[in-house]
């Protein structure tokens, strides 16, 4: 069985949007890491972490959708955690992190929203397998 099985039950669309995001361990204001995300919808999104973090962790997530306006907002926890696979011994592992939004602005919301609206438009859909 596949670490995926049963992953991609989502309840919104998934757009390919990697753009920066910062995610920060609620339990440790120490702990900030600067990433990318994979993929974005409205109700979170799928980061590439050099590390994992454990389930329902609480995080707070800084998102810039490239859109000119401030960055995004918002708390959120860690809902999935799937280590990539590595090809080569001597690179770093990377972890697929997907947070789901869990307190965000209307405005934010509205925003995130717009732009996966537009990207499913232009074809960016994750399918889901």
């Amino acid at each position: 069985m596949s670490p995926w099985d049963g992953l991609n039950r989502r309840r919104f669309p998934r757009v390919n949007y990697p753009c920066q995001v910062v995610v920060r361990n609620e339990s440790d204001e120490r702990d900030v890491i600067l990433a990318h995300t994979e993929n974005i919808g409205v109700g979170g999104i799928c980061a590439i972490l050099k590390r994992g973090l454990e389930m329902f962790t609480p995080v707070e997530v800084e998102l810039d959708l490239l859109d000119l306006e401030d960055h995004v907002k918002c708390q959120g926890k860690v809902v999935w955690s799937v280590r990539r696979k590595s090809s080569e011994e001597n690179k770093p592992m990377f972890y697929d992190i997907g947070i789901e939004f869990v307190d965000i602005g209307d405005r934010d919301r509205e925003r995130v929203e717009a732009t996966v609206q537009r990207l499913v438009k232009q074809g960016r859909l994750v399918p889901e397998t």
